[in-house]
């Protein structure tokens, strides 16, 4: 457990101080009390002794002071909480090729464009994450429910050098994990995903590791209730092979779906003093989401964006998730305090 106001902890010297001022008060009674036995009067002193009650009273107050001092001092706690939902993770294919204008205006501009009428589009239910891949593999945005951070990610994707539709893949598979609680980092290793934050502008991009052991990084198991997206023209020139890729995704119980971009007949690209032809590839497309469960869809037929998270079944899952817990232990503060003062009344009409 932590504390955000930490400093409010050191009222809590206050408490044995108060307790050894009562204890001594007490033994001032017994005192003033055997000086009445002298006198004669004992019998009538321990007849109005009220015994144990006489300090249950004062200790629930001294609890109840505590616990309300732990309040001020605003606890954090890692909670599991419960909650309905589902994943989808958009996987933007970054390369040089996005940047054709066989898709007007380009390639990226028709693949954001679709990706923000998507994030529009989604349900309560959906997280939403985003991953970038070029030369290989970046979470941009960790899953959520944040409209505002979620576009201003897509706004920043820009055209890169590479392709690595395997690495783009897997990342997606990584965020997947770690939002699902699945995964503790590494010592030593590289990320290859973003924590989820809550803070506005999104995550900075962490760069995933180069080679196959992201395949074995992967947890073991299903995971929960997720679709990969690709926003994609199909081309692959870099390790991880995405056949793969999408096996291991279906392993995992992840479903894979993608969103080609370009034609077939393709455009000539001038890439740093060369002439690069690039063509949008649907069977590698079709490939990976037949080997991942998933339908292929074609940009240009203009689908609607609900199609692709409508066999989305949202499920129960838990999650770690820091929360405060101030209110808690003010609840309980206040119920051992009236509990005091109700029993004080109750056995000596008056408040401790």
């Amino acid at each position: 457990m932590t504390f955000l106001w930490p400093s409010m902890l050191f009222f809590l010297i206050g408490i044995p101080l108060i307790g050894l001022l009562y204890w001594r008060v007490q033994r001032r009674r017994q005192v003033l009390a055997a000086g009445f036995g002298q006198l004669g009067l004992g019998r009538l002193a321990q007849r109005r002794e009220p015994g144990w009650r006489r300090h249950l009273s004062p200790l629930l107050s001294l609890l109840g002071l505590a616990i309300l001092l732990l309040a001020l001092a605003r606890p954090q706690a890692t909670v599991n909480l419960p909650r309905v939902e589902g994943t989808v993770i958009l996987v933007f294919d970054v390369s040089g090729s996005m940047s054709a204008t066989d898709a007007a205006p380009t390639r990226m501009e028709a693949a954001k464009a679709a990706a923000r009428e998507f994030i529009l589009s989604q349900p309560q239910t959906v997280q939403i994450g985003i991953v970038s891949f070029s030369g290989s593999g970046f979470a941009v945005e960790a899953p959520t429910d944040n409209t505002q951070n979620l576009l201003a990610a897509v706004n920043r994707l820009q055209p890169q050098t590479g392709t690595s539709l395997g690495q783009g893949i897997l990342v997606a598979l990584h965020t997947i994990a770690v939002d699902a609680g699945l995964e503790a980092p590494k010592a030593g290793a590289t990320p290859t995903a973003a924590a989820p934050s809550n803070q506005s502008g999104g995550q900075d991009a962490q760069q995933a590791s180069p080679d196959n052991n992201l395949l074995a990084q992967l947890p073991e198991g299903i995971y929960p209730s997720a679709v990969i997206v690709l926003l994609s023209d199909g081309e692959n020139n870099q390790s991880i092979d995405p056949a793969q890729a999408a096996q291991a995704a279906a392993d995992h119980g992840v479903r894979i779906d993608a969103l080609g971009f370009g034609t077939s007949a393709g455009v000539t690209l001038e890439i740093n003093g060369f002439s690069v032809h690039t063509a949008l590839d649907e069977a590698t497309l079709q490939q990976i989401t037949q080997a991942a469960g998933g339908t292929y869809y074609y940009s240009a037929d203009q689908q609607d964006p609900r199609a692709v998270y409508a066999k989305l079944t949202p499920q129960l899952v838990v999650k770690p998730e820091l929360m405060e817990v101030t209110s808690i232990f003010a609840g309980v503060s206040l119920a051992i305090l009236l509990a005091g003062a109700a029993l004080s009344m109750l056995w000596f009409n008056r408040l401790p």
